[in-house]
């Protein structure tokens, strides 16, 4: 008797994870249809908004675009949120809250690029790929709405301005972004990548990008002139030696497995030759993973700017002015097992060689902003592959360059970057939403 009714069970068990598995078959076919019709509006899309870019907190004709866009989908639209913020609801059903977020905001660096579709704006073009963002998030809403027979719950389309001057995030969640609308359960958003192949996806588990901590320190002294420096204190020899000091930080008081990065990419002072300043600029950015090595950074860095400025012979009152430059924000966190189920059904979507585990990056992102509201919301960001893989292989046999983000000469690859995009954020929504019995 007991074998039978193992065998039994092992029989529903087989036939239960078939059901899933033809279910899951289903609507990945069923998606792969949508996207498949859609997609050439969605690239045509695509082109409009890479020829419009717009700077951060300059997003208005951007999120008129893409409000509109929500509303014919059938989403219950709300504009201004946070700025020139976009939230987009849908509700059907009892069921889990799960956000979905997209980026606006374009770069100042002139492209120089050789797409048809080049920028129409002198100076301004979307060299971080927000545009590919954008399309991917409305084809998703599209998708999402199509097959609301199958799905309960409730989605959240958020377009959030001003991610580059890392002030998007912050002012959209201090304008309610989670007591006017659903709080979500679950938080998903996409990133381009300039070095995976089109028709990938990248992921990491865990703290996958870094905090970012801009910063500005004015070191003071005492000016005169070139030819009597010793009746100054010469703030352009006390810069040099704390931009020297600064990498001691990373070399002798972290860790070598923790990955922590000082960069010091600006320096201005002095007028003339001749004339020793009364002060110096530096800019620097400081990128870590964790929290507490972030903290452990960010003092002995002004640990140092002071040591310095003492040794120098200056008093406190004229020791280094040390400020945020624009907005710091956190490292962004992709929640284990979320990122296990994510990866699953990337996997289900594209086939187990399309779906790569990645590295950490010491780039950052604002949506490490919506997880950390307290309580604490799983969230996940991947990586979206737009690269031609013929210029992977030529970059790989040292023929080519491959243009990073942020430079003038990217140029992501629309197809198939934007319907591998839709179809995998299209399916990793519906996984986290209880399924409707479809009818015959």
């Amino acid at each position: 008797m007991i074998v039978y009714i193992r065998i039994g069970l092992c029989f529903v068990a087989a036939a239960m994870s078939l059901c899933k598995h033809a279910a899951a078959q289903s609507q990945t076919s069923s998606i792969a249809e949508i996207v498949r019709a859609e997609t050439p509006a969605l690239i045509s899309m695509y082109q409009r908004l890479h020829q419009h870019p717009e700077l951060s907190e300059q997003e208005k004709e951007t999120s008129r675009i893409l409000a509109d866009e929500l509303r014919q989908i059938g989403f219950r639209v709300t504009e201004g949120v946070g700025g020139y913020g976009v939230v987009g609801v849908m509700e059907n059903g009892d069921g889990p809250v799960v956000m979905v977020r997209t980026d606006m905001d374009a770069l100042p660096i002139a492209e120089r690029t050789e797409v048809p579709y080049v920028s129409s704006v002198p100076g301004v073009m979307h060299a971080c790929g927000h545009d590919v963002h954008m399309t991917v998030w409305k084809g998703t809403a599209s998708v999402i709405s199509k097959l609301r027979d199958r799905w309960s719950g409730t989605v959240v389309f958020i377009a959030q301005p001003a991610e580059e001057n890392g002030v998007g995030a912050k002012a959209m969640l201090a304008d309610g972004l989670y007591t006017r609308f659903p709080r979500p359960d679950y938080a998903l958003a996409l990133h381009v990548s300039s070095v995976l192949p089109a028709g990938t996806v990248g992921y990491f588990a865990g703290t996958f990008l870094a905090s970012v901590d801009n910063l500005k320190i004015t070191v003071k002294g005492r000016g005169g002139h070139g030819a009597a420096p010793q009746q100054t204190v010469d703030p352009i020899v006390l810069a040099s030696k704390i931009i020297l000091s600064l990498q001691s930080i990373i070399s002798r008081e972290i860790a070598p497995t923790e990955p922590a990065v000082i960069s010091v990419g600006s320096i201005h002072g002095g007028v003339r030759s001749n004339m020793i300043p009364s002060e110096v600029e530096l800019e620097l950015t400081v990128r870590t993973f964790e929290d507490d090595i972030r903290e452990h950074v960010l003092s002995a860095i002004k640990r140092i700017a002071d040591g310095q400025a003492h040794a120098a012979g200056l008093t406190p009152e004229e020791y280094p002015d040390i400020t945020h430059d624009g907005e710091a924000f956190p490292s962004t966190y992709n929640d284990p097992e979320l990122t296990g189920r994510m990866v699953a059904v990337f996997r289900e979507t594209l086939g187990d060689q399309y779906v790569l585990e990645l590295s950490r990056e010491l780039v950052g992102e604002d949506f490490a902003r919506y997880g950390r509201e307290q309580p604490a919301i799983p969230t996940m960001i991947y990586s979206l592959g737009t690269v031609d893989p013929r210029d992977i292989d030529a970059a790989a046999a040292g023929r080519l360059v491959l243009p990073p983000l942020h430079s003038s000469g990217y140029a992501p690859k629309p197809d198939p970057s934007i319907p591998t995009g839709v179809k995998t954020m299209s399916a990793a929504v519906l996984s986290l939403l209880p399924r409707k019995a479809v009818g015959p």
